[in-house]
């Protein structure tokens, strides 16, 4: 009977990972809508599901090692080990968004920030997205954030807690002139896996989409390239999630990899 227990325990466990790819995946391929795969399927029944595992794992090791012969243990180690890995990833999730502002729209420029095209916004308004929200509007303001909850944020304006949360989102300056800096901004984008990269030479702007591998979810970027006060180009990127009110700082590491991948690239050229 605990040999039983072990291995219906383990197999539940090596069932579990499949469970939340499948939800995500679902996602990304268009099977259910996001708040179903995140809110439902991973939230509402997979934090139950991770607990149920996690108990049967415990019992069925306890019971191995405790009545003689000590067999089957090591299937309800494992059987234990991969729901405690998933509280262990979950939680870190947690603590990591309780830490940072519940934003999902980052620019490095927060009073004259990059603005998206009429296509973009199209497209977006196409899906309900998430409003784009001026840089400079109080958080108090707008709709997502006035509840009691973002109290300690609502007279801060989107740009600033941004800022604040993010000190190396900045606007990047660099000696190439603004043809080469947009050109090699456009190669970078590619080059960071984004979709539907387009270009406006004439403007040095350049729009393209980030899609996140399990869910897919998009987020639209826009970098502009001008003209330095004392030559040379200066470059601000803004990137804004479609979906979900915070991007666990998402949106930040994506244009801080992004600019560190222009400086490299500009650098080598």
């Amino acid at each position: 009977m605990k040999l039983l227990i072990a291995r219906i325990s383990l197999i539940l466990s090596l069932l579990l990972p499949a469970y939340f790819m499948v939800a995500a995946l679902g996602v990304k391929f268009g099977l259910w809508p996001w708040q179903f795969g995140l809110m439902t399927l991973i939230v509402q029944f997979g934090l139950p599901l991770i607990g149920i595992t996690l108990l049967l794992g415990l019992v069925a090791l306890v019971w191995t090692l405790v009545r003689k012969p000590r067999t089957g243990w090591a299937m309800a180690l494992v059987g234990l080990l991969i729901p405690v890995l998933a509280l262990g990833y979950l939680a870190s999730v947690r603590a990591k968004s309780a830490d940072i502002p519940p934003i999902h729209d980052i620019s490095t420029d927060i009073v004259d920030a990059p603005v998206f095209s009429a296509k973009v916004m199209a497209a977006r308004q196409a899906m309900s997205a998430n409003p784009v929200n001026p840089m400079t509007a109080p958080m108090g303001s707008l709709d997502a954030y006035k509840a009691p909850d973002f109290s300690k944020i609502a007279a801060l304006t989107l740009g600033q807690v941004g800022h604040e949360a993010y000190p190396a989102v900045r606007t990047l300056t660099v000696a190439a002139d603004p043809a080469k800096a947009a050109a090699a901004a456009q190669a970078e984008a590619a080059a960071q896996g984004w979709t539907g990269v387009t270009a406006d030479p004439a403007t040095g702007v350049v729009e393209a989409t980030a899609e996140t591998f399990w869910f897919g979810f998009k987020d639209d970027v826009v970098v502009r390239v001008r003209p330095g006060a004392a030559g040379g180009s200066i470059v601000d990127v803004r990137s804004t999630s479609r979906v979900g009110l915070s991007d666990i700082g998402a949106n930040a590491a994506r244009i801080q990899k992004f600019l560190t991948g222009l400086k490299t690239r500009l650098a080598a050229a």
